[in-house]
């Protein structure tokens, strides 16, 4: 049984209510469905307030709030489409297709939900300044550093997703002045303070390994410093954690031997694991499971795999083609893992029961651990069977996504049965891993001019990579494909190739996690790989992406949802440029 923060939302706050002493007073009963303010401010009651704001965070019955980011960041990076039929979840289309409307309910749900949680996070800030006497003042600044860590989370996200967005804290309530809030301020000082202080005031280590820890914060803010360009500040939080971080539960923080392994529900919690949002199968409701995939899994697959529905997140040509290697295992400069004859062998058009014979270049071992492809061991599934477990290869293609999928062995376990789909599983969704942080540290390295410290933080990511025992295998031990990677053995060229170098490190040690669309922005060349990316893909799925172009200066970021901006006028909420 996983030692976590059980995701139970607010109704957690019930059960902690305090019985109330026997005297005349019992005859004052307050009315149903409300809570007296002595329980609220209570130990109890605030630490309830806080669960649920960290239940808040996989987005509840928002998916589109998810930290995973699928749509957002891995979608609209071209990692992957929305896959399966064209009307299924039609609302996505125009995402992927760079055709945002300010109507879509998609990012209604996106604003709502990080809203929602920030709402949480407040309501916890102000139950600590109303506090009963007898909660300590430790208590009271370690809820109030979880909470300033999570609402930092949110606005982060509405950050990335909207730039600026009004800035609401635990000051402005409903009905005083809220209302009148506007998305005029820069949300990055906003940002900096509440991490901050949650680095200054969380312990080392958690008593529950679902709790956010000091070294968490300091992931998080070195993240918070990148994306302003600040290098010198990012690389110093960055360097304290690769020297001396720790899990919540105490372990170094280290890459996991075999990569597969970060996505599997009977390793969560490990060595890699900054911070991840709990879940547990099989406690009565699904709700404290894994909602976030339920859709994306390989599509009709019956009891012989993973999910059974529904088809969404197919990963696309370009990405998979991106794990094409040279003879030395080294990634292939300036897209040429997409000239003819260095694509990776696919099933397009072929149909299930026509012979098929898997591609035989090069091959980051990644790759198979990454994306499910036909003639390729699926987990402990089965091999994928192509297009029996594809909706509708035009409109999504031949693939099918891998990470985060829950295994045969997990069924019944590490699973969940009790609802619509069996996709509902403990496997928790690790928002900031070590890999991760390393990337990011490689690239404050490059722009201070540290290439070889870069190149050492790279090469960690793929000595990993290079472990022949973590490679997927075929039944009798062989490697399921021509796997070869290789250590940039010798020093980059200048800071231009070393650049290139970490930021394609990234595209492939986290394909699929939802950080690449964010990634081209921040580094300024979303345009010209967007819309390169575009134009191949179409060549495969021109019904699904032809003629779909990026707009420079509009499409990095989404628009204000105009039903926030009818609440309040426009006077008040302004529309992003170019809607």
């Amino acid at each position: 049984m996983k030692n976590r923060v059980l995701i139970t939302g607010l109704a957690t706050a019930i059960l902690a209510m305090i019985a109330f002493a026997c005297k005349d007073s019992f005859l004052e009963v307050a009315p149903t469905g409300q809570l007296a303010n002595a329980q609220l401010t209570s130990a109890k009651g605030i630490e309830s307030a806080l669960t649920a704001v960290y239940s808040q965070v996989n987005g509840r019955f928002r998916r589109m709030a998810s930290p995973t980011n699928w749509v957002w960041g891995s979608i609209r990076g071209g990692d992957a489409n929305k896959g399966t039929d064209p009307g299924d979840f039609s609302d996505i289309n125009p995402i992927q297709r760079f055709e945002y409307q300010s109507t879509q309910g998609v990012i209604q749900e996106n604003w709502l939900g990080l809203y929602e949680g920030i709402a949480r996070a407040n309501l916890v800030l102000r139950l600590i300044a109303d506090a009963q006497p007898d909660v300590a003042e430790a208590t009271k600044t370690s809820f109030a550093a979880q909470a300033r860590f999570l609402r930092a989370h949110y606005y982060f996200e509405l950050k990335r997703n909207f730039n600026n967005t009004p800035y609401v804290d635990e000051t402005v309530d409903y009905g005083a002045g809220i209302e009148l809030v506007k998305n005029d301020q820069d949300l990055w000082p906003k940002i900096e303070a509440d991490m901050k202080f949650a680095l200054e005031n969380l312990p080392a280590t958690q008593a529950q390994v679902g709790r956010v820890n000091r070294w968490a914060a300091a992931s998080y803010l070195g993240k918070i410093y990148l994306y302003q360009k600040k290098y010198a500040e990012a690389k110093a939080q960055f360097d304290a954690v690769i020297a001396n971080g720790v899990t919540s539960n105490n372990r170094k923080y280290a890459l996991v031997p075999n990569y597969g392994d970060i996505f599997k529900a009977s390793n969560d919690n490990n060595s890699e694991s900054i911070w991840a949002y709990q879940a547990a199968a099989n406690t009565g409701s699904v709700n404290n499971a894994n909602p976030e995939f339920d859709l994306n899994f390989p599509y009709n697959t019956g009891p012989n795999g993973p999910g059974n529905c529904c088809g969404f997140f197919q990963p696309s040509f370009e990405l998979v083609n991106s794990f094409r290697v040279d003879a030395n295992g080294l990634p292939l400069p300036n897209g040429t893992y997409n000239n003819t004859g260095n694509e990776v062998k696919t099933d397009m058009g072929v149909a299930a029961s026509t012979a098929f014979t898997p591609d035989a270049g090069t091959l980051d071992p990644r790759l198979d651990w990454s994306v499910g492809r036909r003639g390729i061991p699926y987990l402990d599934w089965q091999d994928h069977p192509g297009a029996a477990w594809i909706r509708n290869q035009p409109n999504g293609g031949p693939y099918s996504p891998k990470k985060y999928t829950y295994y045969k062995s997990d069924v019944g376990s590490l699973q969940d049965n009790t609802s619509w789909t069996p996709g509902y599983t403990a496997l928790n969704y690790t928002i900031i891993r070590f890999a991760d942080i390393l990337l990011m540290a490689a690239e404050c390295e490059v722009e201070i001019g540290s290439l070889e410290k870069a190149r050492e933080y790279v090469n960690l990511i793929r000595a990993r990579a290079a472990n022949p025992a973590s490679w997927v295998k075929r039944a009798d031990g062989s490697n399921a494909a021509n796997y070869v990677i290789g250590l940039y053995n010798t020093p980059f060229a200048n800071q231009a190739a070393a650049r290139t170098a970490v930021q394609f490190e990234r595209k492939l040690e986290l394909s699929g996690e939802g950080h690449r669309f964010y990634d081209l922005v921040r580094w300024g060349i979303a345009a010209p790989t967007i819309n390169a990316y575009l134009a191949y893909e179409s060549k495969f799925l021109a019904g699904t992406l032809g003629g779909s172009t990026f707009a420079a200066n509009k499409h990095e970021y989404l628009p204000i949802p105009q039903a926030q901006i009818d609440i309040v006028g426009s006077a008040i909420l302004k529309q992003n440029p170019g809607y």
